[in-house]
């Protein structure tokens, strides 16, 4: 008997014992091919020599330091290396624990930036339905999942939501990637107008969305028409790259293909590969500068923030993951991926959609290819996708609810970055045959 509380209380999970490359393997001896680096988390895989060495090297120096007190040399190392990879104009880096307290920290930031400049009144998130931000209270309301919301409701803040760019089922008939795009657009300028333009403190969007819709990427030229609303109104454009960034769409952050530049940009999971916990927040001089030149300080803080021995880590990983090897390979087998899914699951009667950007892929399932009607929920489609998945030695991340909340199922895929073809093609071959045995059950 358990005395731990499962996030599922009466299922029966294996018991991890160890993990090497891409694989995990349980106490029973059966070893996993982790086709989604967990949740999009372990992007050098398992059990990487040079992460765990720089861990050991911190850990015989100093172990913690509260940031109250002190800075660490690998915290500002980085520091350093983050703003030197990210999109220009994001100039300073914020160290939490993870993604949900990055999109916290990200939130407050906007805020106190107002406060600071004298526009107090600025107070109104804008965020886009079926989307997901983390777990905690604030970033809870923010994100627009449906489900995830409905029982803490009561007790979430106010937010507001606008649509996703989710051009598979949302974009019209006869309507281009770029009206699409435009309608996107005024319904986010509706949304602001309706609010009260000089009460509305920032936009959030993931770049491609993950969790809730599966590796959906916007049309072209979508975000370059959200980054010119936010400046006409002067709203805070705050990203969240926690899951599709640190090189899992093929750059080292998603936004780079959008060719534009946020006020504030999320990231964890990959950031650390798993091996410690860690999540940062970038932010532009403009509001490092409102802070310093105001109260001097960002009115915020836990007491992991910029954890020595996760900093460390996550210097290490993301010193291998900018290597040019690294990212030609996740391009690589990203393309591999796609080509393979298409070709096993392409013309099957219950795949509607596969899409994603390199090592970042979604498949959505369906009753009707061409009315693309998702299965009744009470199937659990995603859930028997999953248990059929491992079976078969395969770590896949399938969620329920990627319509509505409540309607619609897909699997992401977010495999290491060091995964080799052969390792891809395995993949392929795994999670098809699982998800025509859920289907037929």
């Amino acid at each position: 008997m358990t005395k731990l509380l499962h996030r599922a209380i009466s299922s029966t999970i294996p018991r991890a014992v160890a993990g090497e490359g891409i694989y995990i393997t349980d106490s029973e001896g059966r070893a996993y091919l982790d086709g989604s680096g967990g949740a999009a988390v372990s992007c050098l895989g398992h059990n990487h020599p040079e992460v765990l060495d720089a861990m050991k090297a911190q850990m015989a120096g100093i172990s913690y330091a509260h940031t109250s007190f002190f800075t660490t040399d690998v915290a500002e190392e980085l520091a350093e290396q983050l703003v030197e990879l990210a999109p220009n104009g994001l100039d300073y880096a914020y160290l939490v624990s993870g993604g949900s307290e990055a999109v916290e920290a990200a939130l407050k930031m906007a805020r106190q930036y107002f406060v600071e400049i004298g526009q107090p009144q600025r107070r109104h998130i804008i965020a886009r339905r079926q989307s997901y931000h983390g777990n905690t209270i604030g970033a809870l309301a923010t994100g627009g999942n449906a489900w995830r919301r409905a029982q803490f409701r009561p007790i979430l803040p106010e937010t507001h939501h606008v649509s996703p760019c989710y051009a598979y089922r949302d974009m019209q008939t006869g309507e281009t990637p770029e009206s699409y795009a435009e309608r996107l657009a005024a319904e986010l300028e509706s949304k602001i107008i309706e609010l009260g333009a000089d009460t509305v403190m920032a936009f959030v969007a993931e770049p491609v969305v993950g969790a809730t819709l599966g590796a959906v990427a916007p049309v072209a030229g979508y975000f370059r028409l959200v980054r010119q609303m936010c400046s006409k109104y002067g709203i805070l454009l705050i990203l969240d790259e926690v899951m599709c960034g640190m090189g899992r769409t093929g750059t080292m952050f998603a936004v780079e293909q959008e060719g534009i530049v946020p006020d504030l940009m999320t990231m964890a999971k990959g950031l650390g590969g798993g091996y410690q916990p860690i999540g940062a927040v970038m932010l532009s001089e403009t509001i490092y500068r409102a802070f310093a030149d105001g109260s001097g300080l960002f009115q915020h803080g836990h007491t992991y923030i910029g954890h020595p021995i996760a900093a460390a880590a996550a210097n290490k990983v993301v010193e291998i993951v900018r290597r040019p090897e690294m990212m030609g390979n996740v391009v690589r087998m990203g393309e591999r991926l796609q080509a393979g899914l298409d070709a096993a699951l392409g013309e099957c009667p219950y795949v509607g959609d596969i899409r994603g950007r390199g090592l970042f892929r979604g498949i959505e399932i369906v009753t009707d290819k061409d009315t693309k009607q998702p299965f009744d929920p009470t199937r659990k489609i995603n859930s028997r996708i999953k248990q059929e998945a491992m079976r078969r030695g395969l770590m896949c991340y399938p969620m329920g609810g990627t319509v509505d909340g409540v309607h619609g199922d897909h699997v992401l895929l977010a495999p290491p970055y060091i995964i080799q073809p052969e390792q891809i093609d395995m993949i392929i071959d795994r999670l098809a045959a699982a998800i025509h045995a859920a289907v037929a059950e």
